[in-house]
């Protein structure tokens, strides 16, 4: 049993310590996400008089909405026609910006493989 002295642990703390590497990384990449912003648009492609943008982090937290100048003028709230367009509008500029939240989720992430460690997460 002398031949096993320092032999397993060595390995073992090493494992323990990438691991805990890891899992800095994960979470400083978690950080990074909840602070980044992500804008969402809709109706005219850009932001401008013609679109309703959302504003969201890169963990998909919506932090606000903006509707451009144009868009007001457009919708007549006493028309059922003007709030269903609106509505869809509305839900385009979130799905735009979770897409894009996705994207910008997997260049964060994607390097940990999507797995995590149990108990150290």
């Amino acid at each position: 049993m002398a031949g096993f002295r320092g032999g397993m642990g060595g390995g073992m703390n090493n494992l323990v310590k990438q691991a805990q590497k890891i899992q800095e990384q994960m979470q400083a990449a978690e950080k990074e996400l909840e602070e980044l912003e992500v804008v969402g648009l809709s109706g005219g492609g850009e932001e401008g008089d013609e679109t309703v943008v959302i504003y969201m982090n890169g963990k998909k937290v919506i932090n606000g909405v903006e509707f451009g100048s144009k868009i007001s003028q457009m919708i007549d709230l006493t028309d059922e026609d003007d709030v269903e367009m609106l509505e869809d509008l509305i839900l385009a500029a979130i799905n735009d910006g979770y897409k894009k939240a996705d994207e910008l989720y997997e260049e964060k992430m994607g390097k940990f493989g999507g797995a995590s460690i149990p108990g150290l997460i």
